[in-house]
């Protein structure tokens, strides 16, 4: 009997960017103080967990686009030494998820990157899951592949899905009054292409998602282990629990 072949990850993106300028509204009062990306989550504030998986998958530099309570947040990646941090100052006006990326893409660089949420938490399944975006990843025909929570097995998350995904792994809109079987998570990777003749000033990552839609280029990748949505005060202590369980 032969040992089985060990899993061998390809090399990924060696840049990423973490979306940290929004306002976190839906989490007051929590935020009044805190920035969302800082709050914490089983005692890690929510944006470091999402630094250590990116340095995890071999990411050296990331960027993080700062807007809200903007000295905090940048005082405190600054100190990191791995990954590199480079600082997206929007400061002057908040350009939402794709504006926010857009503007940082001097920054990331020619070639396909990861961009994550900052809340864009999770518990690991057998395999980590930015390794499955790795794997997955195909630059002949994709522009983006976003990594997938199963609607209704996610923690904290009570929306009815985002997603459609056919065998190739391809994705459509959920239809409307419907329940879609996916929901993004908040990690992917984006080819610099995706922004060709991007929208000026501040838009959502979900236009150029449609766009690719259109195209045939919008990919996903379902993840392993349990999405936990933390979008709310109470959602944190629903999160905690599920991480204290999956250490038990």
């Amino acid at each position: 009997m032969t040992d089985p072949i060990p899993f061998r990850k390809p090399a990924g993106p060696r840049r990423g960017m973490v979306l940290a300028a929004g306002i976190g509204k839906r989490m007051r009062p929590v935020t009044a103080t805190v920035p969302k990306p800082l709050i914490e989550v089983a005692g890690r504030p929510m944006i470091d967990r999402a630094l250590d998986r990116l340095s995890r998958a071999g990411v050296e530099e990331v960027v993080v686009n700062v807007h809200y309570l903007a000295d905090l947040l940048e005082t405190h990646v600054r100190k990191r030494k791995n990954p590199k941090i480079v600082v997206s100052d929007e400061r002057g006006a908040l350009l939402e998820t794709g504006g926010g990326v857009a503007k940082a893409l001097p920054l990331l660089g020619p070639d396909p990157f990861f961009v994550m949420n900052s809340d864009s938490f999770w518990i690991e399944g057998p395999r980590p899951n930015l390794d499955w975006l790795i794997s997955g990843w195909d630059d002949s025909t994709m522009d983006a592949l976003l990594m997938l929570a199963p609607t209704v097995a996610s923690i904290g998350y009570h929306g009815p899905g985002d997603f459609l995904m056919d065998k190739e792994g391809r994705l459509t809109r959920r239809p409307e009054r419907t329940i879609a079987p996916f929901v993004y998570s908040g990690a992917a990777i984006l080819s610099p292409r995706l922004f060709d003749n991007a929208p000026e000033g501040a838009f959502s990552l979900n236009v150029l998602f449609d766009r690719a839609i259109a195209g045939g280029r919008l990919f996903g990748v379902r993840m392993d282990g349990i999405w936990l949505h933390v979008g709310t005060p109470e959602s944190i202590r629903e999160a905690e629990l599920s991480v204290a369980e999956s250490a038990a």
